[in-house]
């Protein structure tokens, strides 16, 4: 049986790198608002109250997390670029999912997708091979080089992507 939590499977971080597959990543992260349009073009206000599996986050729910999620990338990748491997706060992203804000209309968040990542790529873009190396400290997962981050966060979106897709489609 499939796990619906992981519909694109799990993050795997390849064993070789290079800068292709760096700029893939990159043009991952690039495409995100322009899918995610897509694929909530026609939704109905039913539609975004449907989730992906019993007990799982709404489509409302799901890109409200993903402009959270994403802020808080960007805001790590500019930690790494100024400082000196900066341990980030991590956050708790399912009490996150319940606040107030989470209920505003998808078109928000949307907005703040689009936006944020339009800059976030200008950023990513610009990199060199040794910025690419910096890294944060994850209290929780460990030593983050933005090369990794890069390739985890074009994962995320498309793992989420996958959650609004599959909800619907129900």
């Amino acid at each position: 049986m499939k796990d619906l939590r992981y519909p694109i499977g799990q993050f795997q971080f390849p064993k070789e790198m290079n800068s292709q597959q760096v700029l893939e990543w990159i043009n991952e992260i690039r495409l995100l608002p322009k899918q995610l349009a897509e694929a909530l073009s026609g939704a109905s206000e039913q539609d975004l109250v449907k989730s992906y599996r019993e007990n799982g986050w709404t489509v409302t729910q799901l890109v409200h997390h993903i402009a959270d999620s994403h802020m808080n990338s960007y805001i790590r990748f500019k930690l790494a670029l100024t400082e000196d491997v900066p341990t980030i706060k991590p956050y708790d992203e399912a009490e996150w999912a319940q606040l107030p804000d989470s209920e505003m209309p998808v078109a928000i968040s949307f907005n703040l997708i689009e936006s944020l990542h339009e800059r976030w790529i200008y950023l990513l873009s610009s990199l060199s091979d040794e910025q690419l190396q910096r890294a944060f400290n994850h209290p929780d997962s460990g030593l983050t080089t933005l090369e990794h981050a890069i390739g985890l966060y074009a994962w995320h979106g498309k793992h989420h992507l996958a959650h609004i897709q599959n909800a619907l489609v129900k």
